[in-house]
């Protein structure tokens, strides 16, 4: 693994290179020796920022931590990548994908699947309405989104809110 260490607004020292590449290195173990590990180190206002980014064939693995201390954030960012591993990998093997810069013997290994299981199905009748009472519906019920049949249109539509206090409407395209 080729780790390249990025700083801004930061001193890189000895410590904080050998601490990312020790913890970094444990990783390892899931990929080729060529694959590219970008490690860019970030202070702004006391608060440690970790990114790193690793370009694999069809896919970024991306992880961002922040914390106070830069040794936490590493020790943070390292688990964070290895649940990203995982659940590629379950990806991957569900697709019948080729593992790229995956090593094949971790591909192999058995693992836990991660599955997606709906815990909880709900029905009800859908009344035709306007996409303006749509959202007072929401805002009634303080949801963040609210599927409704449009009155113009007689498609299933879906309101939300946005983080800027605004609304969305996605209408189904024919």
């Amino acid at each position: 693994m080729n780790i390249n260490i990025t700083g801004r607004n930061i001193d890189l020292t000895e410590g904080i290179k050998t601490a990312i590449t020790d913890k970094l290195s444990r990783l390892e173990k899931y990929f080729t020796p060529d694959t590219l590990v970008n490690t860019t180190l970030s202070v702004e206002k006391e608060r440690q920022k970790i990114e790193v980014t690793i370009p694999m064939k069809g896919n970024i693995l991306r992880a961002e931590q922040v914390s106070d201390d830069m040794y936490v954030t590493i020790d943070l960012i390292v688990d964070v990548i290895e649940r990203q591993l995982k659940k590629h990998k379950n990806k991957m093997i569900t697709k019948y994908q080729s593992g790229s810069n995956l090593k094949k013997e971790f591909i192999e290994e058995e693992t836990q699947d991660d599955e997606i299981k709906i815990v909880r199905s709900k029905k009800f009748g859908m009344k035709p309405m306007f996409p303006e009472d749509a959202c007072v519906q929401m805002d009634l019920l303080n949801h963040d989104f609210y599927v409704f049949r449009n009155a113009e249109t007689d498609e299933v539509n879906v309101v939300y809110r946005r983080k800027d206090h605004t609304y969305g409407l996605i209408e189904p395209e024919c």
